[in-house]
């Protein structure tokens, strides 16, 4: 008899003790879930697949929100606070890079901005990195018509306007973005920003000149000759 209870006591000792186990498994998995869940919520390096390009996931953030106040405190302040970064772009949309997928996706991609009753003034600046089988002409003209079906009253301007969609095409990735002061910000390059100039002091920048604009973002930007044509990237 004392053996068996002897028994039942080590049997019920070793259930509590995997009970614990268990309890102590689970706590431990919570805590680095936690732990990971926290960490994605700001920033995560992911592989771009292209050379001098770094792209940095972001949870709970709106990309063309937070990078528009970098480059509005560095125009602001003129402060360099980088030496390696050229330039700094949010990406709000992903989608494979070949015509029909851009197409399909960006009917709705664009519509927060230029869906009746929205409206605006826009070009298309478009680079391609590790990719050979899309046509710079053939990508701006389309998208250039999708924004136009939205809503008629969208216009193309290449000196001032309102909104630049930029399109970054990395290996097979079509990455898309709607971006304010593309112009003022200098193409959002992060060097260029904080250099100051006679205009920006003299006058109002949303009134820079044709000629003025280009001096700006000449190195790497040209502008097609018909005014129905969409701004583009040299590569």
């Amino acid at each position: 008899k004392f053996s068996d209870h002897e028994e039942r006591l080590s049997g019920s000792d070793r259930e509590e003790d995997e009970d614990d186990v268990e309890a102590a498994l689970k706590k431990e998995v919570g805590q680095i879930r936690a732990s990971t869940e926290q960490k994605l919520r700001r920033f995560q390096s992911v592989e771009s697949g292209a050379n001098n390009v770094v792209f940095i996931r972001t949870q709970g953030i709106e990309p063309e929100n937070l990078v528009h106040h970098i480059l509005k405190d560095m125009h602001t302040t003129k402060k360099k606070k980088t030496r390696v970064i050229l330039r700094m772009l949010p990406i709000s949309g992903t989608c494979k890079a070949f015509m029909e997928d851009m197409k399909k996706y960006t009917e709705t991609f664009f519509e927060p901005w230029f869906k009746a009753p929205n409206k605006g003034t826009f070009q298309i600046v478009y680079k391609a990195r590790n990719n050979s089988h899309m046509s710079r002409e053939e990508v701006i003209k389309e998208l250039a018509g999708i924004v136009g079906s939205l809503n008629p009253e969208n216009k193309v301007d290449l000196n001032n306007p309102e909104y630049t969609v930029v399109v970054e095409i990395i290996k097979t990735v079509c990455c898309l973005s709607v971006v304010r002061d593309y112009v003022l910000f200098r193409k959002y390059n992060l060097q260029e920003v904080v250099k100051s100039n006679k205009e920006d002091t003299q006058q109002n920048p949303s009134s820079l000149t044709e000629e003025q604009n280009s001096k700006v973002v000449k190195p790497e930007t040209e502008e097609e000759k018909s005014s129905k044509e969409v701004k583009q990237e040299n590569k």
